[in-house]
């Protein structure tokens, strides 16, 4: 058994290794929540979580908020509540209940990135990127085609 990560693993090449240097790391887990506030208490009650960052996006149909540990770095979680019935997040809910939602991945760009997966057969949600939390451009991979899990594909807003 090695110590050694990396060993063993064949590094991409051609249009791969040019997403692998576009893909820059775990940008969040999303959580569907009926109650934003009830799951803001929690994580922070029982985590000692902060609530990063809060907004309405009317486009996606959800009141969000970014939570993690006060001044950490790294990944955080998504809590995303529905506005109204019709949003994706309520019919998630509706579906599957409170959980898990979907994987974000933190890319440079995000039309490069696209582009890329769309020459490898590989479905996108939006034929165009859209707007995410703080001002991120977003898309994502459909389902089906990242092994059941809704994959996001997040460029952030210059300022973050």
């Amino acid at each position: 058994m090695s110590n050694s990560a990396s060993e063993g693993v064949t590094p991409a090449t051609g249009a791969l290794s040019d997403v692998a240097d576009l893909v820059l790391g775990i940008d969040h887990v999303g959580i569907a929540v009926p109650d934003l506030d009830k799951a803001l208490s929690w994580y922070r009650d029982n985590l000692g979580f902060v609530n990063l960052h809060e907004e309405v996006n009317e486009e996606q149909g959800v009141r969000e908020a970014m939570v993690g540990p006060a001044g950490g770095d790294g990944a955080v979680i998504q809590l995303l509540a529905p506005l109204n019935d019709q949003s994706t997040i309520a019919k998630f809910l509706d579906r599957s209940g409170p959980g898990l939602q979907q994987l974000a991945v933190t890319v440079r760009d995000v039309e490069a990135v696209a582009a890329v997966l769309t020459a490898n057969g590989v479905r996108l949600l939006y034929p165009e990127p859209r707007h995410g939390t703080a001002d991120s451009r977003i898309n994502f991979v459909h389902p089906k085609d990242s092994g059941g899990v809704l994959l996001e594909l997040v460029e952030p807003a210059p300022a973050h």
